[in-house]
């Protein structure tokens, strides 16, 4: 993929302007968007309906916010709910998961450790 292609997969639609889905992929457990920042990744991250993630961790230290649809977001055992607007946060080396039931669409910054 160059970055011109969508990311958008199972028929689901993008709510990002046209210059976010111009920017180079980032692919991973999920699709996005990548932002170019220093010591930060900066996600514009794209998940269709029925995405799991299955438990892992990070050595970065996360926040987001969902501009579209609903995660299911488990940190360290706990389980939360995030719609358009709230923002969540994933600390360095956190057990998470999370699950998108419907369409979902978030801005992720993944900051490196100092």
């Amino acid at each position: 993929m160059d970055g011109k292609e969508s990311l958008v997969k199972n028929g689901a639609s993008c709510c990002f302007p046209e210059p976010i889905r111009q920017l180079p992929p980032f692919q991973c457990r999920f699709d996005a968007y990548q932002l170019a920042a220093e010591n930060c990744r900066v996600l514009f991250a794209v998940y269709p309906a029925g995405s799991d993630i299955e438990t892992h961790t990070h050595d970065t230290e996360n926040w987001g916010v969902v501009t579209k649809g609903e995660m299911m977001l488990t940190v360290e055992g706990v389980e939360k709910s995030y719609k358009p607007g709230d923002w969540y946060h994933v600390p360095t080396g956190a057990e998470h998961s999370a699950r998108c039931d419907c369409d979902t669409e978030q801005i992720e910054f993944w900051f490196d450790p100092k």
